[in-house]
This record gives C-alpha cells, structure tokens and sequence, in this order.
C-alpha cells in the first residue's frame, strides 16, 4: 500500500473535461520546492488551472482546443459551450453541475494567447518578443520582398499592393463600465491595431465634416453619427484583394461612423507591412473617389500616419459599389482600367463579413481587450483557411484566367483588323497617356459626342429643307402627328389591357371617351392625307397588332381577364374599333404603289421619321432598363419593410409597363422601315428585332460578382447607337475608339490575370518554403524534446504544403 509524507496535502479539484464536469480528490506532490508550484504540476499533467495561487478548477488541455475549435467554426459563445458541457455531466439536473463559467472565459483567453505565441514561434524564439501583427497570418500569395520573392527581383507592375477596404457596422461594442480593470494580453500583435498609439492619433487627427460630392454614400454621410452607448460603431478592415487576407495590424475600431481619419490609419498600416522596395499600391475602396482627394495631405499633416516613401497610391472603387456612382467615376476609378489590376472585383471583403458578423453579437458586451483577442483569432482562423485552400484557389483562378484571354482576345482581334490602323495607332497614344497620367485623361473610356439624333432633331432639320426642296409645305408635321396616333392607338390598348373582370361604368365610360377624341383625330388626318397625295386612290392604312410578348398588366401577379371589347364599346355602332383602326402613312403602300403615285419624298422623309423613333425607342428603353435595375439593386432588395417592399414592385412594375411600351413602339418603327425599303445589312446590324430575353436584368443584379463581366456580354441595343448619314462618320468614329479601348482593357485585363496567378503559384510556393526554412532554424536549435518535436512536427507540415503546391502547379508555367 503507498503512503504519502506528512508534508502531502490533498484537496478537491474540479476538472472540466470534454465529456463533462468531474470532482476528483488530488494529492499534491510534498517534494521540497513543490509546495507553491501546483499550478505547475497541472499543466505537467495537461490540465490547465484557473488560478495560480490555490487551484480548485483546472481544463483539460483537450476541451480547450474543443472550445477554441467550437468558437472558431461553429461561433459558439463561451456561456453556449459551457452550458453543453454541464448538459453532457447531467442531463436532468444540469443546475446541480458546478458552474465555471467565468473561468472558462479566463482560462480561454490565456490558452488562445499561448497557442498563438506557439503557433508563431514564440515559444522557440523566447529571447524575441512579439510586435505589431507577429501574431497574426497573412497571404501566401501576395508579393512580401524578403519573404516570397526573389532578393533579386525588379520593379515591375506584378510586384505591387493590393488591397481593398470596407468598412464593417455589425461589430460594435458597448462602452465598458470599468475599463480600468481592463487587462490585454496581446494588443497590437495581431490584426487589431495597438490601442494608445490609436487612440493617440484620433486626439491629434482632424475630421473634415463633409458631405460627398459623387453619390449618397453612406460611408461619407454617416461619418459624423455617433451612439452614446456605444465605445465602437464598428470596424475597418483593409485585406489583400485578391485572395481576401485581412491585413495584420490594420483592423480599426469606428468611433462615430468611417471617417477619413478612421481609414487612414487602417491604409497606412497595410501599406507599411512588409512592403520594403514596393512602389505602387492599388486601393480599392467604395467611396475612393472620395476618399482619395486629399489622403496624401492627411497624411503629410499627421503624426500618426505614414506612407513608405515614394509610394504611388491609385485609388479604385469595386465594381458593384461603382454602380451607384456618378458616371464621371466610371472611367476614373473602374478596376477595367487600371493598369496591372488583373480581374479583380474588388469586393471580396463582403464575403469575410458574412461569418464575422456571426460572432459580433457575443463580442459586443466582452472588455476590450478580450473583444480584440476574438477578433483577432477569427481573423487569424479566416486567413489560415485560405492559406489552407489556396492551392486550390489559384488553379480555379488560373483556369479562369486562360478561358477569359481566350474569350476576348479573338473579339479584340477582329474589331482591330477591321478599323484603319491609323487611327488605332492614336488611339494607343491615348491609351497609353491615360496608364501613366490617370486622372481626367482617362476620361478616353467615355463617348465624347452627342449621342444619336433624337425623333426632335430630325423633325426640325426635315422641316427647315421644306423650303428649300419642292415638298409640299407641312409634311413632316403631318407625318408625326401619324406615327403620334398610332401611339396613342397602342397607349389605348394598353389602358384596356389594364381593365379588371369587373370594370365599374365610370371605367367603361372614360375608354369610350378616349376612343372617340382619338377616332376624330384620326379622322381629320387621313383628311389631311387627301390634301398631301392629292386625292389619290390610297391603300386601306397600316392596322398595327401588339406582340403578345410585351403586354403585360399592371397587378400583383394576378392575371385580370381581360374585358372583352363589345361588352366595352356595347353602346357604340362602330364597325371597327378606334384602336384597331389602320392609319395611312407612306410606308402602307406597297413600294411598286409608291412609285407610280409619285410619293417618293413622303417616303424619304418617312423614313428618315422612323429612325429617330427608333433611336429615341431604344434611348428610353435603355433609361428605363437602367431604372428598373437601380430599383431593384437599392430599393427592392434593401426593403426593412413589407411597405417599402410593396412599393419597389410597384414602382418596378411600372418601369416594365414603360419597357414593353417602348418595345412595341420601336416594332411599330422598325416594320415600318422595312416596308419603306431600308436595306436589310442596316436592319440586322443596327436596326435588330429585340427579344424578351434581352430585356432581363436579373444576372446584372443578383450575379454581380458572376464570370463573364470582363466581356462585353450586353444586349446589342447596349453596344449599338446610331446615327444619320451626316453623322455617320464622326459617330462610328467615336463608337468605334470607345469599343476598341474597353475590348483591348478587357482583354489586357485577363493577360494580366493570367500571368499573376502564374507569379502568385510562384510566391506561394516560397512562403511556404520560408515557413519551413523558419522552422528548421528553430528545430535545430531546440534543446528541450518537447521543443524539437514540435518543431520538426512544423517543418513537415510547411514542407508538406510546398510539395503539395509544387505537384498542383506542374504544368500551368508557374514563375519560382
């Protein structure tokens, strides 16, 4: 039987394990020099205690790895995890478990500090201590001099910064009641920025309180909201844009709103991380166009702020966010312009806060310093899974890239094979000044003519040559006053395709009012017909049938049946409805019928008429494509209420109605071309049927960030405006520069794509190998075994990870 010295004490000790709570008697080692060391002992036997002094509550090493895994990947709160572990110890009467909350939230917080100086060496390295953002991962991926890429490289736009920043107002947190008590354990080693030196630079920091003169951004416009309640609003983060890495040492807390003075700071310290010899940073941001003015003076004017030297900054602005801007900031501050770019959209962050959002809500009421060692951790733990998975990532994005040079590069091909070289060779002059200048001189992405003649413009040139030509005096005013009936014809059939099953009299009665007006108009045309042929023996007039694709009704998605029309003009001895009444215009008769009745300048002029009706058809349709999308995109999909939401239908419904309106009328317009004889090259390349499939605009608003956007994917009424013959030169001119340059940006684009994932397979695989070169410096100068194990335990998983990325890589021309 052992026996234990008198010197042995015993004591009971609650020992919180994976598989529940438990209470053991524990005998105390009585060896000389142990009596205060049973912390000590504990640990040696892989249990952590929750005190220091006199331990009475101790983890196992194993349900603390299973918390920080839990809070990691499930968002589990420290209160949930306990509360399971209790339910695990007795089901029924999980009260009777002792509750050691409070240490779990202590202990927690120790364990997660020490697996991060383990994790990053610190525990080798002892005579080292952590600075700022030594705790913390960052992109394999992204060029980082001294790390990943050769001593010996040369500047060029691959080796440059990308980074994109968002802000974020979910992760808010409460002011603290006594934040004198509050203890950090890590601040400013990781993604979170060091507090005082922060808060240091909001005291010498001055905010402009200014409104935005682009958009109604919410980033500008809210910057001076605060909450009294509320230490943070939220956060800003910077990341890496192409591979969604959140930045070390750049993550700020929003104190009233995202302030220039906010995000400066976040940018500075990004720019400044590893980034020795890099000249040119590329940053995307919502509000850069705003943002961007006047950082460098900021900066120049700060103590806190600083910009490694000769850094060039070109502010960009993601390409969902850019929708919603002014159309000057289009080509100043769009990522297909930007030279050395590749095919980013620059939103990426949007996708890291969807699960970061998830642990805001716990964050909220924690201290300070504990808020920032969670933030921290998720940050790390989202920045390791894509070091994890960014083997993978890059030959997604290497296929992407070879399937988008191949997709537009032949297009580019043919648009440059068929213009004349010389004027190509000023359009690359262009190009060229707007990469090296920016600014207005990119500008050159924009038409910079009028656009094509309006239905008012060709009217007034038409009825200025009255004089001139031998016409009959008020041709042209007779010809719009036919193609204005035929529309308020289709304006009628619409009004009485909107008719419930039940229409009341007072409905019924105000159609036939409207048909009669109409039919005496009608009628006092085709007298003024007789006089512009004549009395000519005339063909019966054009009766014009609606396509049953473009008329819809006005309701909630319930079909109304149509009231039919003898039960509405039941009071009426017309033998042909006013609506259904065939209007004669030149274009009625047969062109053999034109000829011998002389009625050629009709036709001409007709026809010239028709044009501008439908090129202002296809003016307002675009408009009205747009405004639907812009509903859809700011107002149906933000609805907060079932009001609001009501109303974004209504007003998008009503925004088809005006489409299907416009479509039928550019039918009515484009038939009657046709009939008037116009060639049928000019038909099927500029004057083209529509199709109901052109008119969507689902993909442009719920696939935003889809493949396919760096290619001119548009509707042809997008991509083709036209113009008169004395126009035709100068227009197609213009048309044509434009396409060229935004083809060749695509395409150079997708070039550039391509060859940074090459480089990038390159860099990611020399980070790995930096790990690991890391790694064996420290393995072998380990003394302790548990030291060199672990060690040697590391130098085999960033090996692993450089071979595996080496076999992935094989054969896609990586660049070492």
């Amino acid at each position: 039987m052992e026996t234990f010295s008198s010197s042995t004490t015993t004591s009971t000790l609650t020992i919180i394990h994976s598989t529940g709570v438990f209470l053991h008697n524990v005998v105390w080692c009585g060896c000389p020099g142990s009596k205060h060391q049973q912390h000590l002992q504990l640990l040696k036997a892989r249990l952590f205690p929750a005190s220091v002094t006199r331990p009475r509550t101790a983890f196992t090493f194993e349900v603390l790895d299973h918390f920080l895994i839990d809070a990691l990947e499930c968002k589990t709160s420290a209160s949930s995890f306990f509360e399971k572990i209790r339910r695990m110890t007795n089901h029924s009467f999980p009260g009777t478990v002792p509750n050691r909350y409070r240490e779990l939230m202590r202990v927690s917080r120790l364990w997660r500090d020490l697996m991060s100086r383990k994790c990053f060496g610190f525990g080798h390295d002892t005579r080292e201590k952590p600075g700022k953002g030594d705790l913390a991962w960052f992109c394999p991926s992204c060029p980082q001099p001294g790390i990943n890429i050769p001593d010996n490289w040369q500047d060029n736009w691959l080796i440059s910064q990308r980074f994109v920043v968002d802000g974020n107002f979910t992760a808010q947190h409460m002011t603290m009641k006594k934040p004198q008590l509050d203890i950090s354990l890590s601040d400013g080693l990781g993604y979170m920025v060091k507090e005082r030196e922060y808060q240091t630079h909001l005291s010498l920091a001055v905010e402009s309180k200014e409104r935005s003169s682009c958009s109604n951004h919410r980033a500008i416009n809210t910057a001076n909201i605060s909450r009294s309640n509320l230490r943070a609003t939220g956060v800003g983060a910077t990341a890496c844009a192409r591979h969604g890495c959140f930045v070390p040492h750049s993550i700020v807390d929003f104190q009233k709103g995202e302030r220039h003075m906010n995000i400066d700071y976040s940018i500075c310290n990004a720019l400044n991380y590893h980034s020795a010899g890099i000249d040119s940073s590329l940053i995307i941001y919502d509000v850069g166009c705003q943002w961007s003015i006047n950082f460098l003076q900021r900066v120049a004017e700060s103590q806190g702020l600083s910009v490694p030297e000769n850094m060039q900054i070109i502010p960009a602005v993601g390409k969902f966010h850019l929708s919603t801007h002014k159309l000057a900031c289009f080509a100043r501050y769009s990522l297909n312009f930007v030279q050395g770019a590749g095919h980013v959209d620059g939103e990426i962050l949007e996708t890291l806060w969807a699960p970061f959002n998830k642990i805001s809500p716990t964050a909220r009421s924690m201290s300070h310093a504990h808020r920032q060692e969670v933030l921290d951790d998720h940050m790390r733990d989202s920045n390791w899974k894509k070091i994890v998975g960014i083997t993978k990532t890059l030959l997604t994005k290497y296929k992407r890239a070879l399937k988008g040079v191949d997709e537009t590069k032949s297009p580019f091909d043919e648009l440059a094979q068929s213009l004349n070289p010389g004027k190509i060779l000023m359009w690359e002059i262009d190009e060229k000044k707007a990469v090296e200048e920016r600014g207005e001189y990119l500008d050159i992405y924009q038409l910079q003519i009028n656009k094509a003649p309006t239905m008012a413009e060709i009217r007034l040139k038409l009825t200025e040559s009255e004089n001139v030509d031998d016409r009959l005096p008020g041709t042209v005013s007779w010809l719009i006053t036919g193609i204005n009936l035929e529309d308020l014809q289709d304006a009628l059939r619409a009004n009485i395709r909107q008719l419930p099953n039940d229409a009341t009299s007072a409905q019924k009665a105000s159609i036939e009012e409207k048909r009669q007006r109409l039919a005496a108009r009608i009628a006092k045309f085709h007298e003024t017909a007789d006089a512009m042929t004549a009395g000519m023996d005339l063909d019966i007039g054009t009766v014009h049938s609606d396509d049953p694709r473009f008329c819809r009704t006005d309701n909630d998605g319930n079909e109304w049946v149509e009231v039919s029309d003898e039960e509405i003009s039941e009071d009426i001895d017309e033998e042909i409805l006013t609506e259904e009444m065939g209007i004669w215009m030149p274009s009625s008769t047969s062109r053999h019928n034109r000829l011998t009745l002389g009625l050629g300048p009709l036709q001409a002029e007709e026809l010239e008429l028709r044009k501008g009706q439908a090129n202002d058809c296809l003016e307002n349709l675009r408009m009205a494509l747009g405004h639907k999308a812009l509903i859809y995109r700011q107002y149906f999909r933000s609805a907060d209420s079932t009001w609001a939401g009501t109303r974004s239908k209504q007003e998008a419904r009503r925004c088809q109605l005006k489409i299907d309106k416009y479509v039928r009328s550019y039918q009515r317009a484009r038939s009657a071309m046709q009939h008037l004889g116009m060639d049928e090259a000019t038909l099927g390349s500029i004057y083209r049927e529509i199709l109901p499939t052109e008119l969507s605009i689902d993909k442009e608003v719920t696939e935003e960030n889809r493949f396919g956007q760096g290619s001119d994917r548009l509707a042809w009424f997008w991509r083709v405006n036209n113009a008169n013959e004395g126009q035709e030169d100068a227009w197609m001119d213009e048309f044509y520069r434009v396409n060229w340059l935004k083809a060749k940006a695509r395409w150079s684009r997708w070039q550039e794509e391509l060859s940074l994932v090459r480089h990038e397979m390159g860099w990611t695989i020399n980070w790995f190998k930096y790990h690991q070169k890391e790694w064996n410096r420290r393995w072998q100068q380990a003394t302790r075994p548990g030291h060199q194990a672990y060690a040697y335990q590391q130098v085999l998983m960033w090996g692993r990870f450089a071979q595996d990325a080496e076999k992935a890589f094989n054969g896609c021309g990586f660049v070492p």
